[in-house]
């Protein structure tokens, strides 16, 4: 049988820096064909070239046996290539239908039909599991329901290859089983999958076959069937990986923040939250674990004073003796709290700023960094480098010039270092009390997932109190002392720190009992 896809030799070179150097990969048709590696690996490069984002320096792509010159996503469009982006492609002021056909109208007598598109949409998120309203403003979903929309959106397009790049980043369990069983019966039926994802669960569950990039290159490709995690997290680091970090008995102390009997009714009155309480001490990680949409956005709101003015808010979080409702970012940053966000191109980086400029936000004022006017570049520089350098941040100006340090938009680096350059600022901040962590290893590879572990579990042993909200429940049940399970914007169920020691050792078991209390 033809190969769906044959990439031959293909390198994309920026500057002096090759993103993907001669590989050359077959995919055959009717597969579900993982791409795994490290942050930085190439990945998202290669498959941007296939879907004609980027043009290869060299080397040629075959599509059904065919060769395929793709210079853009219409040539891309056009073979029947569809690609659903890590970063949504979306536009906040439109519908959700709007963004589904934007730039392939349906019309009829000159308008477009709405009402064959909402009928598309529905039967496909009926068939699918992808439940969305097709009139929603794109700028009042959640982050999974954005990503429902992407996926929507190809599915629309009749796509015969699919790309997905880290497709169940924000879907909850329930919609990620729904996600493969589709994925399962489109290949059975002949189309062709191409799925980069970090989770080599996911991998073992879904793929056919699964090929490990490394800096820039193509280590090996494998039979799905005849291959470990732990075979696949060695190819992809080079080195032996821990799939679980130690982590020694927590040593808690005061009580850092309390909240009581919060209640959260957003602008639509919908009540998110109702009547939430929690305490988290010093020295100790509380993890919350529960499906994404049960209020954990709302909390997260609250304790960063994100919370539109439109938006009802009751009940407590006390920091000490202070009550943070009512109180700004900027007066909550103050008070020696630390928070990384769960949409890090939201509320954590700007793109159009440099490295450096991303790793000093909220410090900038400090007299390390601040000169009478500007910044004290030679200082900035070497403070990035240092950053880079400890939290393995992958980067083409790394090894170059300080100046480009400065100068070099975070833009330029693949999602998961981005999130390690958030991780950076954040745990690195001087005289922090506490540390709010959502989704923190969100896009991350395997290798750099431990790597953020041991550096949670430092700062926690440094006496740091820890609030970690988190759709991985494997992670939530590693890192945590103990566990609140949040359903419907309330806590149904505590467990202790005895009982999560206990839980860790009957993995399974534990994340069925915590299971119960979250669906």
């Amino acid at each position: 049988m033809t190969p769906s896809i044959e990439l031959k030799h293909i390198s994309k070179r920026f500057g002096n820096f090759y993103a993907n150097q001669d590989i050359s990969l077959t995919v055959e048709r009717g597969t579900i064909h993982a791409i795994v590696g490290e942050n930085g690996a190439g990945k998202s490069t290669l498959m941007k070239i296939l879907y004609g984002l980027y043009e290869p320096t060299s080397g040629e792509i075959y599509i059904n046996g065919t060769r395929a010159k793709i210079t853009s996503p219409t040539d891309a469009i056009r073979l029947g290539i569809g690609m659903v982006h890590q970063h949504f492609m979306l536009v906040p002021g439109l519908t959700v239908a709007e963004n589904i056909i934007l730039g392939d109208e349906p019309t009829w007598r000159g308008l477009i039909d709405f009402t064959q598109v909402h009928r598309e949409l529905k039967a496909l998120s009926e068939k699918f599991g992808l439940a969305i309203s097709p009139d929603a403003l794109i700028d009042t979903l959640s982050v999974g329901e954005e990503q429902r929309v992407e996926i929507l959106k190809v599915l629309y397009r009749k796509a015969d290859i699919l790309i997905l790049d880290e497709p169940t980043a924000v879907l909850t369990p329930i919609e990620t089983e729904q996600l493969f069983q589709t994925l399962k019966s489109l290949a059975a039926s002949g189309k062709t999958i191409l799925i980069i994802t970090h989770k080599l669960d996911e991998v073992l569950g879904i793929s056919t076959r699964v090929s490990v990039m490394r800096q820039g290159k193509l280590v090996t490709t494998l039979d799905t069937k005849d291959t470990t995690k732990e075979e696949l997290a060695r190819a992809m680091v080079g080195r032996e990986v821990l799939l679980s970090v130690p982590k020694p008995p927590c040593q808690e102390k005061e009580v850092v923040l309390s909240v009581r009997n919060l209640c959260y009714t957003n602008a639509r009155g919908i009540k998110m939250l109702d009547h939430l309480s929690f305490d988290i001490k010093a020295g100790e990680i509380y993890g919350i674990a529960g499906v994404e949409g049960n209020g954990q956005s709302e909390l997260l709101k609250a304790l960063w004073g994100m919370q539109d003015e439109r938006d009802v808010l009751s009940g407590e979080i006390k920091f000490g003796n202070i009550n943070l409702l009512g109180k700004s970012p900027r007066e909550i940053a103050a008070l020696g709290i630390s928070h990384i966000p769960e949409d890090r191109l939201r509320y954590a980086v700007i793109k159009d700023y440099s490295i450096s400029d991303n790793l000093i936000f909220g410090r900038h004022r400090e007299p390390t960094f601040a000169a009478r006017i500007g910044f004290k570049w030679n200082e900035l520089a070497q403070y990035a480098l240092d950053m880079l350098t400890r939290f393995d941040v992958r980067t083409a100006v790394q090894n170059g010039a300080k100046s480009n340090i400065v100068s070099e938009k975070i833009s330029t680096l693949s999602g998961g270092n981005q999130q390690k350059i958030v991780s950076a600022r954040e745990l690195e901040r001087p005289k922090l009390k506490l540390l709010i962590l959502a989704q923190p290893t969100r896009g991350i590879d395997i290798g750099a997932v431990e790597f953020i572990h041991r550096k949670i579990i430092e700062t926690r042993d440094k006496g740091m109190a820890i609030l970690l909200i988190s759709a991985e429940l494997d992670e939530v049940i590693s890192l945590s002392d103990r566990i609140g399970c949040l359903y419907r914007g309330t806590i149904r169920k505590e467990f202790s720190k005895e009982e999560v020691l206990k839980g860790r050792t009957q993995l399974k078991a534990f994340e069925k009992e915590i299971g119960v209390f979250i669906t």
